[in-house]
């Protein structure tokens, strides 16, 4: 995990990176655990999946601790607080899918779903690509690309939502089933809309502070 600097040298955009990373490292267990789906150790990566939020969640706590603290920081403190919230929602989500998955007994990953969680795997990559491009905003020549990188990741996301939605409303026979599912890419759906909005984050603040 990338670490802000301590003392004077403290800098919020590799706090950003750091929170980034957690959101990615909870992506990589959902796609791990999807991947090779194994309900006898699912507990375990639920275990693993939460140790990774309440480590986000705790960085998270400690940036805004620091900023209470500051007395010029580099852009807005409602932009660093509201950045923070965002970049942290995205781990939640992530967690909330594995958690539903959990609760509603699910049995086997359907590819779509795979490909869902591949493409959030995918979404926060980008995050923290554009994260290390924001610590530069004022020069940087690939900072707005990496935005553009996770709209599109977003709308294909859509795509795969309403595929998804299309497939089940097409054999309405079982109601049960199309509640769970639904749930579950309301869930994906919703991580790749965090990332996004992360990124219309960072767009606004680049575009206040130009």
């Amino acid at each position: 995990m990338t670490k802000p600097n301590s003392g004077k040298s403290f800098s919020y955009f590799k706090a950003f990176i750091n929170l980034s990373e957690h959101s990615l490292k909870a992506a990589e267990i959902l796609v791990k655990t999807l991947r090779n789906f194994n309900r006898e150790t699912l507990d375990e990566r639920i275990k693993e999946m939460h140790a990774v939020e309440h480590s986000a969640d705790i960085a998270k706590h400690e940036l805004i601790n620091r900023l209470a603290k500051e007395f010029l920081p580099p852009i807005e403190r409602e932009d660093i607080v509201n950045l923070s919230e965002k970049i942290d929602d995205i781990t939640d989500f992530v967690e909330d899918v594995l958690l539903n998955i959990n609760v509603f007994n699910v049995q086997y990953i359907p590819p779509d779903i795979m490909d869902f969680a591949e493409l959030i795997l995918n979404c926060c990559q980008k995050v923290i690509e554009m994260m290390k491009e924001f610590e530069h905003f004022r020069k940087s020549k690939e900072l707005h690309s990496k935005i553009v990188e996770i709209n599109n990741l977003e709308e294909t996301a859509d795509d795969i939502y309403i595929k998804g939605l299309k497939k089940l409303y097409s054999n309405p026979s079982d109601p049960i089933k199309i509640i769970i599912w639904k749930d579950i890419l309301d869930s994906l759906e919703k991580c790749c809309d965090a990332c996004e909005g992360v990124a219309n984050d960072v767009e606004n603040i680049v575009m206040k502070n130009s």
